[in-house]
């Protein structure tokens, strides 16, 4: 899986000056272009379309300092329409315009070419097993919040405070499948994973029964699901795992992700320090 995106990698390379479509590097690293998104946000750190701004825009900054073609030239060339256009997302990247930076020879910044590579640090093995599930009802309470990468979410900190213990109770009891308990479900999430970008966070239970008054369902078709478990402080273990999984497990297994839900069931320690986590992700066969 490797050796295909930096496949992909080297495609992107190959055509900065040109017009760049998802589909094809999916291709390229014989993925879905779900996938792709989604494995490639992880190990890179960033969202694809923003490496690839990157990379454009540190090419394009040694065209503009180089001086041998107009700026609306190179503009044009790294997919800008205008020149204004090239000169805010220039600046935005650089801190400074593309005339300035010509006439100063100013310092820019630069977006170096990735490689993906697997590390075995041997820090534990990963526990995960593979579930076929029939389709499903998430009843929960219901929030918009935005993604968050690292540390607590506050967002959702805040929206889980404000539920009353006995909706929670009464939650609990419709529980009737796995995930068993509480959960934390979250759905329409963006592809590419930026941070900040808005989700939609459920709390709730897996049940088939009926949602009670208040409450707000998620229908899950049927589908298969990767579940991980770890046991560590909180949210360092949960978002170590997130981690892991994107970038061990799948690039050393045939499964790909595919659109839905993920979920999330978390029992803390009477501290509240410690968590036993179990992850579920929809999967299916990376080649199906």
């Amino acid at each position: 899986m490797l050796e295909r995106l930096n496949q992909a990698l080297e495609h992107i390379e190959r055509h900065l000056d040109r017009e760049i479509e998802v589909e094809e590097l999916a291709r390229v690293a014989a993925t879905s272009e779900y996938h792709f998104r989604r494995i490639f946000s992880a190990l890179a750190g960033m969202p694809l379309s923003e490496y690839i701004r990157r990379r454009r825009l540190t090419l394009a900054a040694a065209e503009v300092l180089a001086g041998r073609e107009t700026l609306l030239t190179i503009a044009v060339r790294y997919g800008y329409g205008s020149g204004e256009a090239f000169a805010r997302a220039f600046r935005a990247m650089h801190g400074i315009g593309p005339g300035e930076a010509r006439r100063t020879g100013a310092a820019l910044s630069s977006q170096s070419r990735m490689a993906f590579r697997l590390t075995i640090e041997g820090r534990s093995r990963m526990r995960y097993r593979v579930v076929d599930k029939g389709d499903f009802t998430v009843v929960g309470l219901r929030a918009r919040v935005p993604l968050v990468h690292a540390g607590p979410n506050r967002a959702i900190m805040d929206f889980v405070r404000g539920i009353a213990p006995q909706t929670l109770a009464l939650l609990e009891e419709l529980s009737d499948q796995e995930p068993h308990g509480i959960v934390a479900v979250c759905d329409g999430l963006d592809p590419g994973r930026a941070e900040n970008t808005e989700l939609d966070y459920y709390h709730g239970v897996i049940t088939s029964t009926a949602a009670p008054a208040g409450t707000t369902t998620l229908e899950v078709p049927a589908g298969t699901w990767a579940v991980f478990t770890t046991s560590g402080p909180v949210p360092q273990a949960i978002q170590e795992l997130w981690r892991d999984v994107f970038a061990e497990w799948f690039p050393s297994n045939p499964y790909r992700g595919r659109p839905g839900p993920e979920i999330l069931r978390t029992r803390l320690s009477p501290e509240r320090t410690e968590a036993d986590a179990e992850l579920w992700l929809p999967v299916e066969p990376e080649h199906g």
